[in-house]
């Protein structure tokens, strides 16, 4: 079965493949200075909630933006399941061109996106992937990886707008009754709710409206806090809580 793991700044991502379907899935927090023995230890654990161990991982395929943790879970790989990790890199092939100016410098998370893009869903598409920060990756009707935006993720304005007010304190991220917050909590959740909701459509609709024929440009949403915003605006064409580990699995098969 294929291991894939997908590295952020904030979680680890995995998801344990068997040519069908997604067998389990599970996220973990990223630790940059925990050892790869201690990594194998989590994903022994993540294998035993099958019921399998490390001989079930026939292949293993990393998209990381964690360069330290890319070193540890590629020597964890190598040590515990005796497997050669396929690790993304702007030169990897992934059935997408990549058309901005500096290709080594994209987030392997972010050419991952796209390349499932292109894959699963096909045309023109505009990824908004919710993470530690939130980033728009363009994809063209030609299946080029164009560039894209980032801004921070709304777990991140939130801690930061804590951190340097000594009166606020954590709020749930939902919306509040009214946009018109009543009291400091419901304030601060429709500035940071109702304020992000407003920079997800604001930007996406300018970055469409860039785009040739912006009218047939699907809008993807994924991530771990993809699924807080759906009900609050029609501007996704679909939510795709998987699609980074499928873009890996795609990307492994393009490469056997």
């Amino acid at each position: 079965m294929l291991l894939a793991i997908d590295i952020g700044n904030t979680n680890i991502y995995l998801g344990l493949w068997d040519g069908k379907t997604w067998q389990i899935t599970w996220r973990a927090r990223s630790v940059v200075d925990k050892m790869p023995d201690e990594y194998a230890v989590l994903v022994r654990n993540f294998l035993s909630t099958a019921e399998l161990g490390y001989r079930a991982v026939s292949a293993v395929i990393i998209s990381s933006v964690v360069p330290t943790l890319t070193v540890s879970f590629t020597e964890m790989t190598r040590n515990y399941m005796k497997v050669e990790p396929l690790v993304i890199t702007h030169k990897t092939k992934m059935g997408i061109g990549i058309a901005i100016d500096q290709p080594e410098q994209a987030g392997a998370d972010r050419l991952v996106n796209a390349a499932a893009a292109a894959a699963l869903y096909g045309g023109a598409a505009i990824v908004v992937d919710f993470g530690t920060a939130t980033t728009f990756d363009v994809l063209s009707a030609e299946h080029d990886y164009c560039g894209g935006a980032i801004t921070t993720g709304i777990g991140l304005a939130a801690d930061a707008l804590v951190n340097r007010a000594a009166q606020l304190h954590k709020v749930n991220l939902v919306p509040p009754p009214s946009p018109i917050g009543r009291n400091t909590i419901h304030a601060m959740q429709s500035g940071l709710y109702w304020g992000y909701v407003a920079l997800i459509e604001g930007l996406t609709t300018r970055i469409r409206n860039d785009m040739p024929h912006p009218e047939t440009v699907k809008v993807i949403a994924t991530g771990g806090l993809a699924p807080i915003f759906n009900n609050s605006t029609d501007i996704f064409t679909l939510v795709a809580p998987n699609l980074t580990l499928d873009g890996l699995r795609v990307i492994y098969d393009m490469n056997q």
